[in-house]
């Protein structure tokens, strides 16, 4: 039976149902532990932009529930709306509004967003344009939903980012007591485009000219309507400590709540299968290194271990210049001590590119054809060894060479011969549209990280997401993962900073920053695992040098550690990936909510 005193809960965001970036897995894990919290209370809003949604989406027929009622009365209005269940875990309620429904108003739109607030959105932005249409019909869906006519109880909106926002000021305007408004910011547009191009961002925060910065970098609208969203709303929220700084500095308000991120740790736990999964994958990681590196030469794979960074590319943000720093300097240390083990770099983003390089291709093509005929060897010799067991078991061992057909003996040359070559081993997978500028490549060049044999840091750029598809690896993300042995992200502006997390719930080690707002989390709410397969560089008040110095030293502690230790820290950093759970962390989200309905009714 439908309560008439329950809430409504709505989230609102530009990502729902649409994969854009970091947003979308915000939303689409946390949804289940919505749906428990909530249940059918729960409903999600974003854009209906193309027929693609309907790979993850269910029709709902019903339209007797209150987002249903809504959803009918907008139809009457002849607007195209969409309602059902996303299909992911927690098949939550969502409504999809096609923001075409609403761009004969734009320019209405605009002169309303100039004349009440003094924003300027004359200059043609496509994106501008759909976020402005899709907020008027979050508008229009919201007077429906929450209504003081057809609705008695309250009305929670939780609006994410600005591009679901635009309409959070005029809600007030609506004929709507009980509606309340949560806005989450979980990367501010001009703290973005800062830090990128301040060395003395953080120093610098607070006095920051956000009219000037915004004209500067050419995003005046979104900065403003962000600005405007955060300050109207009945309650701010950010990701993290270091995001609410920014929030403060840059948006002029202080968030009330802070809400870290997540991960659904249900669709990441394998009880007692850590190390066996990891044996799994690093196995396909040695056949991929293999064909890369041991056409030129071969090392011990026993031996080596595989480290990674990865995100957007964004060479400061990202800390992608500290990562290179740290492993020239650890390639520096490990030659000087005569040290046996061999690492692996892998630099995993996207960047534009022609093609993969085709010496990849070849490589990988010619082991496999190594492969082959080593199988083949085999099966030969499996048959006459057989036979010659049964049928002479009283003579002397056989010479194995003599079983091999001359045919297998002379491919077997050719094709080893063929593939083996006094090149090195390539450090870009593929052939990029711009590599003379690449800001990686430049620091490979400069540090002359060639993938020598006498080195014992190798590297491997990889500017394309690692897919089932991906024809290089044909593995997922994750699984990729999981075979690697350590993350390294000492990013200097990251709002959370999901790689880190996505590490730990699968067991892998890894390396935050005090200036990611996952490491600000665990130092305040863990500080004992510090160390124990989370471990945090400090950059807050430290310069480059001091950082790379520090990442160094955490490197070679741990390639320094035993097998045993190694084993013992993944088993123990999967453990910790219940703090992370989003059934812990969304009563934070309810802290937000119960603020937000405290405040008072609307006139």
């Amino acid at each position: 039976m439908e309560s008439l005193y329950e809430p409504l809960l709505v989230e609102i965001a530009w990502e729902v149902c649409n994969q854009v970036g970091g947003i979308y897995t915000v939303i689409r894990s946390k949804v289940a532990a919505m749906v428990e919290h909530w249940g059918d209370q729960y409903c999600l809003v974003g854009p209906y932009l193309d027929d693609r949604v309907m790979a993850e989406f269910e029709v709902i027929d019903d339209l007797s529930d209150p987002f249903g009622r809504a959803v009918k009365r907008l139809r009457e209005q002849n607007l195209d709306v969409l309602y059902g269940r996303w299909l992911v875990t927690g098949k939550p309620r969502v409504v999809l509004l096609n923001p075409a429904c609403a761009e004969t108003r734009l320019n209405d739109l605009k002169y309303i967003l100039w004349d009440s607030y003094r924003i300027d959105s004359s200059v043609q932005d496509e994106l501008v344009n759909n976020i402005l249409a899709f907020g008027e019909m979050v508008k229009q869906f919201l007077a429906e939903l929450a209504n003081r006519k057809t609705c008695k109880r309250p009305v929670i909106a939780h609006f994410h980012e600005w591009l679901a926002a635009s309409c959070l000021p005029d809600l007030a305007k609506l004929d709507c007591p009980a509606l309340r408004s949560v806005f989450t910011t979980h990367a501010t547009q001009l703290g973005r485009y800062l830090a990128m191009n301040d060395v003395q961002f953080y120093q610098n925060l607070y006095t920051v000219d956000v009219q000037d910065a915004a004209k500067h970098y050419g995003i005046e609208t979104q900065v403003h309507i962000e600005r405007m969203a955060a300050q109207h709303a009945d309650v701010l929220t950010t990701v993290s400590e270091v995001t609410g700084r920014e929030c403060e500095a840059l948006l002029g308000r202080k968030p009330e709540v802070i809400l870290p991120n997540g991960l659904n740790i249900k669709r990441f736990a394998v009880t007692h299968e850590v190390q066996n999964l990891h044996q799994r994958y690093k196995e396909r990681i040695h056949t991929f290194v293999m064909a890369h590196f041991f056409h030129s030469y071969s090392f011990d794979l026993d031996e080596t271990l595989y480290f990674f960074t990865a995100g957007r590319y964004e060479f400061v943000n990202k800390g992608y210049d500290l990562v290179l720093e740290a492993m020239r300097r650890l390639n520096t240390r490990m030659k000087r001590k005569c040290m046996t083990k061999k690492i692996i770099l892998f630099i995993v983003t996207k960047r534009p590119y022609h093609t993969i390089n085709p010496q990849v291709f070849e490589s990988r093509a010619a082991m496999e054809e190594i492969h082959n005929t080593v199988r083949a060897i085999k099966d030969q010799i499996g048959e006459r060894l057989f036979y010659e067991a049964t049928a002479h078991y009283d003579q002397q061992f056989p010479q194995l060479n003599d079983f091999v057909d001359e045919y297998w003996r002379l491919r077997y040359r050719r094709i080893v011969q063929s593939w083996k070559t006094s090149t090195l081993p390539i450090i870009v997978t593929h052939n990029l549209v711009d590599d003379r500028n690449d800001e990686v490549l430049n620091f490979l060049r400069r540090a002359e990280l060639f993938n020598k044999p006498e080195d014992p840091v190798g590297v491997i750029y990889h500017p394309d997401f690692i897919t089932t598809t991906n024809p290089l690896f044909n593995m997922e993300y994750n699984q990729f993962v999981r075979g690697c042995h350590l993350g390294i992200f000492p990013s200097y502006y990251e709002p959370w900073g999901y790689t880190p997390l996505e590490c730990i719930a699968s067991g892998v080690p890894a390396i935050t920053s005090d200036l990611a707002g996952f490491g600000t989390y665990v130092m305040r709410n863990l500080p004992e695992e510090i160390g124990n397969g989370i471990t945090v560089v400090k950059r807050n008040d430290r310069d480059f040098d001091e950082a790379a110095d520090q990442l160094t030293y955490q490197l070679l502690s741990f390639v320094n550690m035993s097998k045993r230790e190694r084993i013992f820290l993944r088993n123990h950093v999967e453990s910790l990936a219940e703090h992370f759970a989003w059934e812990k962390l969304v009563r934070n989200y309810e802290e937000a909510y119960r603020l937000a309905l405290q405040q008072p009714p609307r006139s």
